[in-house]
């Protein structure tokens, strides 16, 4: 009795010590007419952040990341829901993300801050893990205080869920501060940033971006869809690999080194991540659910094809990992040649704050 209840703790401790560890990051955007700004430098910085989160890991291991977003303060979200609309629920599918952010559009409406946070510690599926890194940051330039919700209403409910939530002002420092700005950040824990959201983002071009988009066409080709949304989820990559492209080059190389990174998975449309998250999924799949270019073949068959496009896939990340070391080099050496010290902007703000609340928490 007493080593079967050895046995049974000690496989609950080991189970809970090697769990994977989650980082969850919520975006809520003022969506409201003055915000075109903020959601440019957003569309402009997304990739560095889903980037910066991508390398963090926990005792060495990776993280999961989950990432949700709301707007908020948008005349076109009816006033019983408080102006405050849900576009994401927490979400590993990263192309989805994208398409979620480049599809908003601002127009005028009353900006209720706590009552968006609420919202959201309310709605969304929060880890139950204090060990896990939880993440709100929400962006704006009215007064924080506006809305049927308290500050402190909103901050006890972060505290309870173990939430920080940061706030990002967009605007003069001082006037942020006394919009409830930065109390909004102390009290529930976060960070306080203020950044001039109509400010270009400066991009450094690379001599080792055209590389890199070169071998993104090599890794889309590793792309095998299956099933019912096959079609559309593919679409629905290229599309996200446009909306990049259509920002600027160092944008669309951002995207595709996340890309080539273990927290870009697709397993649910793509035979090579599903037959990573399941290896008997090749077995269970039906000749109709098939790609094409796998219609008749057997499970052997199956076996051998996809290990070759695995393969395949595993020596372009290997080598977009390499040329991603000789553009982060180049980058900090032409930063390092002014020592003019730089306002924060979106991006800028969420990675710092992300950065160190992870250190916190012992993330590596």
């Amino acid at each position: 009795m007493k080593l079967s209840l050895t046995l049974s703790l000690l496989f609950l401790f080991t189970a809970t010590s090697f769990a994977q560890r989650k980082v969850q990051l919520v975006i809520l955007f003022d969506t409201s007419n003055s915000m075109d700004g903020l959601l440019n430098q957003a569309k402009s910085r997304i990739w560095a952040i889903v980037n910066e989160a991508s390398t963090l890991t926990y005792q060495g291991a990776p993280v999961t990341l989950e990432i949700a977003m709301y707007d908020y303060g948008n005349s076109t979200i009816p006033a019983t829901q408080n102006y405050i609309r849900k576009q994401l629920d927490f979400s590993t599918d990263l192309d989805l993300v994208s398409e979620k952010l480049f599809g908003l559009r601002t127009s005028g409406g009353d900006e209720f801050c706590p009552a968006v946070i609420v919202s959201s510690l309310k709605e969304l599926n929060w880890s139950n893990s204090p060990q896990d890194l939880k993440l709100i940051y929400i962006a704006g330039n009215e007064s924080f205080k506006q809305g049927p919700i308290s500050t402190s209403t909103a901050c006890v409910l972060a505290a309870e869920k173990h939430v920080l939530v940061s706030t990002i002002f967009c605007g003069d420092r001082l006037q942020g501060v006394n919009l409830g700005w930065k109390e909004g950040a102390d009290c529930a824990k976060g960070d306080f940033f203020n950044i001039n959201s109509d400010a270009a983002i400066k991009q450094i071009e690379t001599p080792f971006d055209d590389q890199i988009i070169e071998q993104n066409r090599l890794l889309n080709n590793t792309y095998i869809g299956y099933g019912s949304v096959a079609v559309e989820s593919k679409s629905k990559q290229l599309s996200q690999d446009e909306n990049a492209w259509g920002i600027s080059k160092s944008v669309e190389t951002e995207r595709y080194l996340v890309k080539s990174k273990s927290s870009y998975k697709n397993d649910k449309w793509d035979i090579v991540d599903a037959n990573k998250a399941d290896s008997t999924k090749l077995r269970q799949l039906s000749d109709d659910e098939l790609p094409a270019e796998m219609k008749g073949m057997s499970v052997e068959q199956r076996q051998t094809f996809v290990k070759q496009k695995t393969e395949e896939r595993s020596a372009i990340q290997k080598e977009m990992a390499r040329l991603e070391t000789e553009r982060s080099k180049y980058i900090e050496a032409e930063k390092a040649k002014t020592t003019q010290a730089k306002p924060d902007d979106f991006g800028t703000a969420v990675t710092t704050s992300m950065r160190n609340n992870a250190k916190t928490l012992g993330f590596d």
